[in-house]
């Protein structure tokens, strides 16, 4: 199964998601598209849920109802996922936790708000590493999501979702069942207290019970957001923290006990939300006020973005960066006027950070990286275009940043570094780094003693190869002693490589980018002005052999982990995906 999340631009909408890929059978319907396949496993093509007593579903006779009910057959279900007894109507993870096992929060210190980050920490935790999955028949993800209710001038904004949309569940349920740690842990039918419970462990929550205190009036989503300080950028941020609630008397006094040293005693209700700050009079005020959702910039960057998967994340850095007193503002350089909206999200075979920004320094298109015609052997590579022309434009900035850090002034850096490498700045750069560089590991060489490692530049060959002589000459006259380059010039490219032969191969176009795991780890890798491939499963076996157990288990179905990213003018989009076998 492999779900495609809309791109920039273009693509469904969020709310058509559930429509396509299905957000649960009807009654005497037919099964999601993308549904359940006899072997138990996500069969794409979808097609009817099977009838009573025939073969099919889980493995087993009868799994037909929707989803959300409890199946009629003994068997079925029960027998395929060994939970013996049939899942209740009710919300329940039932699965255990995502992904390789991670460390449990940090004991919470006591300090302001401490509890208000444990709950995020923890939330987030439980969604990527220790966490659960949720039960089939939890496929809404309908309602008003926390930017609904916090207030529209936020910096910043978090929110983590424990109800997010069917194909978020559909992929989470999958990714889960192909780890060890998943299958025991977190088997209980609620996801709110085994959160409780771990931030019970960190001390966070001490004297307050979940049964009674919490779980009457808990609902499934949480956002935190952060607003310029009242007084100044001497103050810190103001956090204002958003809880779904079900019964607002009931969450009253829950989180009465839980924030036992009035940290945040201001508290509002809005939309089913509870609205938590410091004070009462800016609870009341943010609960009338207008929200964040009709920020427009907000609104935008979350269009853009689309699917919001379990957690999703926004920040407004030329806001942020009017807080950032005045000496150091330059080390924002680049991005003190950028916005950023990112999401973390599942596909069955792969979990996904993604991000779009805009407002970055504005730049061309950019000439697409080569790294899909790199050789099929190949087991890392990186590939960033137009970093030429970025230092070109940005160089008065950048100039700075590196004579700041080099404790130089003025011409002195630039002349140091003549003197030193026999490199002229800027220019010699902006030629080295040309319209594109592409840096590659090839698997064959990896067990020997000098690896198969090149670099290809897009650039004025001839010229690039003549810095790079100049460049070696300075390094032998500090008698270092290194490897000889080897140089390949080829279409427009000039090859650098550790052996002659890997140049060589550099030099023709590749078939890595006939790859299915390279495609599905690098999307639209033809046109990813950044890109970045690494396929773990050819280089497990140099750290698999010192692991045993869950942990080497783990690591076996890590499959590849690609990125790729593309700008154009002030906009541009990032994804991150981590494949599993």
């Amino acid at each position: 199964m492999t779900v495609h999340y809309r791109t920039p631009g273009s693509g469904p909408t969020p709310a058509a998601y559930d429509q396509q890929y299905g957000a649960g059978p009807a009654q005497g319907g037919h099964a999601p598209q993308g549904g359940y396949s006899p072997q138990g496993g996500y069969s794409p093509q979808g097609g009817h849920a099977p009838q009573p007593g025939a073969q099919g579903g889980y493995g087993q006779p009868g799994y037909t109802q929707p989803y959300g009910s409890t199946p009629s057959h003994q068997g079925g279900y029960d027998q395929a996922y060994g939970y013996g007894a049939a899942p209740a109507a009710q919300p329940g993870w039932q699965g255990g936790e995502l992904g390789p096992p991670m460390a449990p929060p940090p004991t919470a210190r006591k300090r302001r708000g401490g509890w208000v980050f444990a709950v995020i920490a923890a939330v987030v935790v439980a969604l990527i590493g220790g966490g659960g999955v949720y039960a089939m028949n939890l496929l809404s993800g309908g309602g008003a999501q926390p930017e609904d209710v916090l207030p529209g001038d936020s910096l910043v904004y978090v929110r983590v979702d424990l109800d997010p949309s069917a194909t978020q569940k559909l992929a989470l349920f999958n990714l889960a069942r192909k780890f060890p740690a998943t299958r025991d842990s977190f088997s209980g039918d609620d996801p709110r207290k085994a959160l409780f419970e771990l931030l019970g462990k960190g001390g966070a929550v001490d004297g307050v019970d979940y049964a009674r205190d919490v779980q009457p009036w808990l609902g499934d989503r949480v956002g935190l957001a952060l607003r310029a300080p009242a007084g100044g950028s001497q103050d810190e941020p103001e956090v204002v923290l958003a809880v779904q609630v079900t019964d607002e008397a009931a969450a009253r006094a829950g989180i009465a006990k839980l924030d036992k040293g009035k940290d945040m005693s201001g508290l509002a209700f809005r939309e089913g939300y509870a609205i938590m700050a410091k004070t009462q009079q800016a609870a009341d005020r943010y609960a009338a006020g207008s929200a964040l959702s009709s920020n427009a910039n907000f609104a935008a960057d979350l269009e853009r973005l689309g699917e919001p998967g379990v957690l999703s994340f926004w920040g407004d850095m030329g806001r942020i960066s009017k807080l950032v007193p005045s000496g150091d503002r330059e080390a924002l350089g680049l991005v003190q006027n950028m916005r950023v909206a990112g999401a973390l999200r599942f596909d069955s075979a792969y979990a996904e950070l993604t991000a779009v920004s805009s407002g970055g320094p504005a730049s061309s298109p950019g000439e697409p990286g080569r790294i899909a015609d790199l050789p099929a052997s190949t087991v890392g590579a990186l590939s960033i275009s137009g970093l030429g022309d970025m230092v070109a434009k940005q160089w008065p900035t950048l100039q700075k940043s590196l004579e700041s850090a080099a404790g130089s002034q003025g011409g002195d850096f630039v002349g140091m570094v003549r003197q030193a490498y026999g490199i002229s700045l800027p220019d010699d750069v902006v030629t080295l780094l040309g319209k594109n560089l592409t840096v590659a590991v090839d698997e064959q060489g990896l067990d020997g003693d000098l690896p198969n490692v090149g670099a290809v530049l897009t650039t004025d060959a001839a010229k690039a190869k003549e810095i790079v002589g100049r460049l070696e000459q300075a390094v032998a006259a500090s008698g270092t002693t290194t490897p000889q380059i080897a140089k390949v010039e080829a279409d427009g490219r000039l090859v650098l490589a550790s052996t002659q032969d890997y140049a060589a191969k550099l030099g023709q176009d590749g078939t890595l980018g006939d790859s299915e795991t390279f495609r599905t780890a690098v999307p639209d890798a033809d046109s990813a002005t950044t890109a970045f491939y690494v396929d773990l499963d050819k280089i497990e076996k140099y750290y698999l052999n010192s692991l045993q157990g869950d942990e080497r288990a783990s690591l076996q179905t890590l499959k590849a982990v690609g990125i790729s990213g593309r700008q154009s003018g002030d906009t541009g989009s990032f994804s991150l995906r981590v494949l599993f076998n």
